[in-house]
């Protein structure tokens, strides 16, 4: 017994000191980190720019896409198209994106009635459209998300061009109404940054690839290097391993937090969120070493500074001996609780999250937990993956 509460002691003191290491982190940030802006500067005023076509593939996004489209066709920049690939869709998506065109000749509809075989519906709808289009640069975003300046297209291409970014993502940033957003997002948005921080992606001598489909702007003649859509046909997270095969071929790959440039609402439900985090996790991380490091590291970070208060009270209060080791378990659990939740309570508004919501934490890491555990039973083979009503079976 005495053993086991000497490691927990051990434990709980890293933990401890993880947590507290996050405040330096998190100064970092605030003091050196950057985060692209409408003020961005253009790279060279006058000149004539470049035409930029964006597309977006939207499967059932009737709540969505008017919002999408609209906003995007707001920006400021002056040469770009627009084009909706409705990929199947069975609700009115067509429709509005087809009443919007007709007010706006800068975007064009492409119906997608057939998905071949071997192939994610997404990457399919966005390999249709790209071969619609001959401009030099690509920018594909999400149904769900929404440009909220003017110049949001515009500061990309001035960034893009000026870090001779191949590709760029913009991260962005998280809209949260709901209670279980809220919980969840901070957690699982968490567990990302463990494997993919922003400096570390943006390091070329680091091996770390990450992007997001919300927003890449990538070079024409780059997306064909890597092998276009088609060479990530059959992946649920095609943004992730496009970006992957970026930084192996030894391109520059470009990933920027955003301040009032983009949002997106990823979820609006416990089960959405489940199902949509479960699904990231599977197509992000893809083995069951990662997938199963990451719930440990989310165990032992999340929950166990609880689960020491708990043991070292109850078997304090119950007489257990050597009693002084019980408290000393129990005041580390206290600290590193405290400490946790006084990082979580910083970190929430940079995703735009309500910072009382870091008081969850411990209810999101179990939502994580569940998460995590679901994308390790579509690792087996012939598990089926649902999404956007399309159904994907693992050979």
């Amino acid at each position: 017994m005495t053993a086991l509460t000497i490691i927990l002691i051990v434990l709980t003191s890293g933990v401890l000191a993880v947590w507290t290491s996050r405040h330096w982190m998190i100064n970092r940030q605030h003091k050196h980190g950057f985060v692209l802006a409408e003020d961005y500067p253009e790279s060279n005023p006058g000149n004539p720019p470049p035409r930029i076509s964006v597309f977006v593939a939207a499967k059932d996004e009737a709540e969505n896409i008017e919002q999408c489209v609209r906003s995007m066709l707001d920006q400021d920049y002056p040469n770009f198209e627009m084009i909706v690939a409705n990929d199947r869709s069975t609700d009115a998506t067509a429709a509005i994106a087809e009443r919007i065109a007709a007010e706006d000749d800068r975007l064009r509809l492409i119906n997608i009635e057939h998905l071949p075989d071997g192939w994610c519906g997404k990457n399919n709808a966005m390999q249709t459209a790209i071969a619609t289009t001959g401009s030099d640069w690509l920018c594909m975003i999400d149904a769900d998300c929404r440009q909220t300046s003017k110049r949001t297209l515009s500061v990309a291409f001035a960034y893009a061009e000026q870090t001779g970014a191949d590709l760029l993502s913009i991260l962005p940033n998280l809209q949260m109404h709901t209670f279980w957003e809220n919980v969840a997002q901070p957690v699982c948005s968490g567990i990302m940054m463990i494997w993919f921080h922003p400096d570390k992606v943006n390091d070329p001598a680091k091996p770390h690839a990450y992007a997001n489909g919300a927003f890449m702007l990538m070079k024409r003649s780059v997306y064909e290097q890597i092998g276009t859509h088609e060479a990530v046909r059959d992946k649920v997270n095609e943004d992730m391993h496009m970006a992957a095969r970026i930084k192996s071929a030894g391109l520059n790959l470009r990933v920027v937090r955003n301040d009032g440039l983009s949002t997106v609402r990823m979820y609006t439900s416990l089960r959405e969120t489940l199902r949509g985090w479960s699904r990231i996790f599977y197509g992000t991380f893809g083995t069951l070493k990662r997938l199963g490091v990451s719930l440990m590291v989310l165990i032992v970070m999340g929950l166990l500074p609880y689960a020491a208060v708990i043991i070292g009270l109850a078997a304090a209060s119950a007489g257990a001996e050597p009693a002084g080791l019980f408290l000393a378990l129990a005041l580390l659990g206290i600290a590193a609780a405290a400490m946790q939740i006084s990082i979580i309570w910083r970190f929430c508004p940079i995703i735009g999250a309500k910072s009382q919501m870091a008081l969850t934490y411990p209810l999101g890491c179990v939502v994580g937990i569940v998460a995590l555990v679901s994308a390790m039973t579509k690792l087996r083979r012939g598990a089926q993956i649902t999404w956007r009503n399309t159904a994907y079976k693992k050979e």
